[in-house]
């Protein structure tokens, strides 16, 4: 039985860091399975971060230069990490950090050059995975849903809490899911104007109370007016939410308990209209799972109809960066990895573009 041996690189919304993942998989009779055998998390560097969140502002010029020595800084932290742990590897699947994803103008574009990794690193890459399905007429997101359908398959919802937050369903066979909306952007954001990271465990936020008038604002965003398939990006962030955050005049603990209010009642109403049966379990992973009261306010907006797993803190931390090496296992047979009834393209397709180094 082949054992695929891939190196997974993500970089979210949330400006976190650079999460790496060396997994295997093998695949018996149609049934895949994984093993996360080394991680590696890499903070982000205020320099780093605010370069990668001001990307969206960049010129074309200074964007394509950012592309390229982000991509040769991928293939130097992949390449430490793969000798370190002595590792062989037969490809390195890498998302890249999303800077630009507007599905409705026909783009997105995730900076992190294939080349330029495949030549630091010396590894074979694939990389590119949105690209593709965006020319198929699909949002180019969500795409970790091919890993809930194929890897996670015995939980009735994949909830995932990064930047934003998203679910992944079966509706009849089919796998269906979105982007809901708001997860840790907003609370990163909050917290980054008094020069904290983020709120460890929610505590903040827990000593705070409602904001009647900033929470009416948020559960009214449009966006969540849109039928799926639907995906959001920095852009609307900035555009939609950024403003309502700026406009609110109160304590830091009360907008980040707000948003969490917020945020759990958008997650629990689109759980509520998609229940499937009494018991049903909804996986929780990203760094959203890692915050105390965020899991406490979810689990009680939902009620005790839906069980709510946190599992192990390898997957709740390494969840994504897995998945896309999954992607990269399934890009290297050429087979199925972005599920069009998720993104809304035209069909099923084998996206990423492989890279040889030089």
């Amino acid at each position: 039985m082949k054992i695929h041996k891939i190196l997974g690189l993500m970089s979210g919304t949330s400006l976190d860091g650079l999460d790496l993942a060396y997994c295997h998989f093998t695949e018996e009779k149609g049934v895949w399975t994984f093993d996360i055998q080394k991680t590696k998390s890499i903070t982000y560097a205020a320099i780093q971060q605010n370069e990668l969140k001001d990307a969206i502002r960049l010129s074309a010029e200074d964007l394509l230069q950012l592309h390229n020595s982000y991509g040769t800084w991928l293939g130097e932290k992949a390449s430490e990490f793969i000798e370190k742990n002595e590792l062989t590897v037969d490809y390195i699947a890498s998302h890249g950090h999303t800077t630009h994803h507007r599905p409705e103008l026909g783009f997105t574009f995730q900076i992190g050059s294939g080349q330029h990794l495949a030549n630091t690193s010396g590894q074979h890459v694939i990389s590119d995975f949105r690209t593709n399905d965006i020319a198929l007429g699909g949002q180019g997101a969500p795409l970790v849903p091919i890993g809930d359908h194929l890897l996670f398959h015995e939980y009735d919802f994949c909830l995932n809490l990064g930047g934003i937050s998203n679910i992944s369903f079966e509706v009849k066979g089919k796998r269906i899911a979105y982007d809901i909306g708001l997860a840790n952007m907003i609370l990163n954001y909050i917290t980054r104007k008094i020069d904290l990271e983020y709120d460890k465990g929610g505590a903040l936020a827990r000593s705070g109370n409602i904001h009647k008038e900033m929470l009416q604002k948020l559960n009214n965003l449009k966006y969540y007016l849109l039928p799926h398939p639907k995906s959001i990006g920095y852009e609307w962030f900035l555009e939609e939410v950024v403003p309502i955050v700026e406009a609110t005049e109160a304590a830091t603990e009360d907008l980040l308990h707000t948003a969490i209010h917020h945020i759990c009642e958008k997650i629990a109403q689109q759980i509520h209209q998609n229940t499937i049966k009494e018991g049903q379990k909804v996986l929780l992973t990203g760094g959203g799972a890692l915050n105390t009261f965020l899991i406490e306010t979810l689990t009680e907006k939902l009620g005790t109809a839906t069980q709510v797993v946190v599992p192990e803190k390898k997957i709740i931390d390494f969840k994504e960066a897995m998945v896309f090496a999954f992607m990269g296992a399934l890009r290297s047979q050429k087979l199925i990895n972005v599920l069009s009834s998720v993104t809304g393209a035209r069909q099923n397709s084998s996206s990423g573009i492989l890279y040889l180094p030089s």
